[in-house]
């Protein structure tokens, strides 16, 4: 395992594995919070309504979507050195970064198609992760001598 304390990116990679972590974990309290947690957390009226009705779509797609924040925080805790390095760490990383800044950009073309569609959580769940980019293209950048060993 590298030396956690010499890679000046671990602690932005532990803080964004953190984020993830809770990213995932909110995602899980909508399938025990119901349909007013989806509407709540902006999923949309199909899914909440699917889950009023007991369908088992909106739990799997939740269940996915944890998954995937789970292994991203991983990702990120491998490197930070926090635990052992994974297959394609740098390249992992870079592809977390990507989605998570590609997906806080998004907002600005969706806005100017579909102004209707610029509600409060659609601004502040962008906002949300282009910080959660942001840290964890911090955090790579800086590591990145540390992630090819």
């Amino acid at each position: 395992m590298p030396d956690v304390a010499a890679n000046p990116g671990s602690s932005w990679l532990i803080v964004g594995g953190w984020l993830s972590v809770l990213a995932a974990l909110l995602h899980l309290a909508c399938i025990f919070g119901g349909p007013e947690w989806y509407r709540f957390f902006g999923a949309g009226e199909g899914i909440a309504r699917a889950a009023a009705r007991g369908d088992l779509q909106p739990t799997l797609i939740t269940l996915g979507i944890t998954a995937v924040l789970l292994i991203w925080a991983a990702y990120a805790f491998s490197g930070g050195g926090s635990l052992p390095r994974l297959p394609l760490l740098r390249t992992g990383l870079v592809v977390i970064t990507a989605i998570y800044l590609l997906r806080a950009l998004m907002f600005v073309p969706l806005h100017l198609w579909r102004p209707q569609h610029s509600d409060a959580f659609a601004i502040w769940s962008s906002l949300i992760v282009l910080v959660y980019g942001v840290v964890y293209a911090v955090g790579t950048f800086k590591a990145w001598h540390f992630l090819g060993r």
